[in-house]
């Protein structure tokens, strides 16, 4: 079926359990916001949290808002066995 694999829990790659947080700053207002229902911000950093299998797509998603990426931050990691 579309959506699921055949893999066992045990075989899902470390990095999929890994989150990363990215400091952004200069977001604004525009038409792709618009399609939000809060404003953006003009000033200080934003805090945005995402899977590591989300981090390209958000890095391009901030691109298009008009952010800085200042800093991006590990926050958890899979667990050691």
């Amino acid at each position: 079926m579309f959506g699921q694999t055949t893999l066992g829990a045990g075989s899902v790659s470390s990095s999929a359990s890994r989150i990363f947080r990215y400091e952004v700053v200069g977001l604004r207002q525009n038409s792709e916001t618009d399609k939000n229902k809060y404003n953006i911000r003009r000033s200080g950093s934003v805090f945005i949290t995402v899977p590591y299998s989300r981090l390209n797509e958000e890095y391009q998603r901030i691109t298009r808002l008009g952010g800085k990426i200042v800093k991006i931050e590990l926050l958890s990691t899979p667990e050691a066995n």
